[in-house]
């Protein structure tokens, strides 16, 4: 998983918004939330455009260093993680870029004041929330304890996100998208207003198979055998369908409001986050 290094380091960073939420601008929420109430949740280190007034004065004649203090708000934006644990994930590695993703963005999330909650499926029945900088240990070990296998209930998943109390906030899903309700759970998933980030998560040697001939292929998650005759013709059928099949996620994503990252299990999620993502305006 991501070092606790390369966390620190991305606290740089701020999650941005696309919609309006509620008592806020959308991707303006640093400076105009915290410090709106009386409880306090939290230092981290001054960015600019922080509200001055923030400053904990003390600290600064103390180590001559800038940082502010945070406050639990009503109007923090709630980050609702999305995370599948299911048996495909747990091959090619790509379990670990994964939680990578996941502890970035909560880490990211918190160092902002916004709350993460993590709902991992098929496996936790019940959602994890985090909140400040003490959370992201908390959320790292959360990570640590999931058993990745069993089937995808995107769906069933996404339909118990809806039917939860609480503001629009921001939905990632992390997820390699391998189930046929991808579609129907996508355009879903936005209708409450959330901001929707979705992180395909893949792995070069699913889009480039190098086997041939006569084989028995195993569904990782139903266990169900299937015997196939692959010729290179056959190959070359299934990277066009493939191809194409993550050309339509990325067009939902994009005609639901939704932000597409394709993730690469090999990929380094710290310099992703810092440049690619960056520069889309994921993050700032």
């Amino acid at each position: 998983m991501i070092s606790a290094a390369a966390l620190r380091r991305l606290e740089s960073l701020q999650l941005t918004t696309r919609r309006r939420l509620t008592g806020l601008v959308s991707g303006e929420h640093r400076s105009n939330r915290q410090g709106n109430s009386l409880d306090f949740m939290d230092f981290r280190d001054y960015q600019p455009g922080d509200d001055v007034r923030r400053i904990d004065t003390h600290h600064l004649a103390r180590h001559d260093e800038l940082r502010i203090k945070l406050f639990e708000s009503d109007d923090e934006v709630a980050v609702r993680i999305v995370l599948d644990t299911s048996a495909s994930m747990a091959v090619h590695n790509k379990q670990v870029a994964a939680s990578s993703v996941v502890a970035a963005l909560g880490a990211v999330a918190m160092a902002s004041g916004d709350s993460v909650s993590l709902h991992a499926f098929p496996g936790a029945p019940h959602p994890q929330r985090f909140v400040g900088r003490s959370g992201v240990p908390a959320l790292l070990a959360a990570l640590d304890r999931i058993e990745w296998g069993g089937p995808t209930p995107f769906a069933k998943t996404a339909r118990a996100l809806l039917s939860q109390p609480g503001p629009a906030g921001m939905t990632v899903v992390v997820s390699d998208l391998l189930t046929i309700d991808w579609h129907e759970t996508i355009t879903r998933l936005p209708a409450r207003g959330a901001d929707l980030l979705v992180v395909h998560v893949g792995a070069a040697v699913e889009g480039e198979p190098d086997v041939l001939g006569d084989l028995s292929l195993q569904d990782v998650e139903s266990g169900e055998l299937v015997s196939v005759s692959l010729t290179e013709q056959d190959l070359i059928g299934y990277r066009a369908r493939r191809a194409q099949w993550a050309t339509d996620v990325r067009r939902r994503c994009h005609d639901v409001g939704g932000r597409y990252l394709p993730v690469d299990a090999a990929d380094d999620v710290e310099q992703l986050m810092m440049r690619s993502w960056r520069a889309g305006g994921v993050v700032r």
